[in-house]
């Protein structure tokens, strides 16, 4: 089993986006988030998919980095 990271959005028009972070273009959308789901773990077959035959699949990890505020405010 693979886990993914999905950035949710809600848009203008009220549908949900989402937004794979770790394959760049996978994205979709649907009107409640249980459609979302359904439609973003397609959209992350196809995607799949299509990188398999491409053979591009090259993602090698994703790393949380802490900012402390004094830093920003800063700059």
């Amino acid at each position: 089993m693979v886990n993914f990271n999905v950035i949710i959005e809600r848009g203008e028009d009220g549908y949900y986006i989402s937004e794979v972070v770790e394959l760049p273009g996978c994205h979709t959308q649907g009107k409640t988030l249980d459609e979302l789901m359904e439609r973003t773990r397609e959209a992350i077959e196809l995607c799949l998919e299509e990188k398999r035959e491409d053979n591009k699949i090259d993602f090698v990890g994703l790393q949380k980095i802490e900012i402390k505020n004094e830093q920003i405010a800063s700059n």
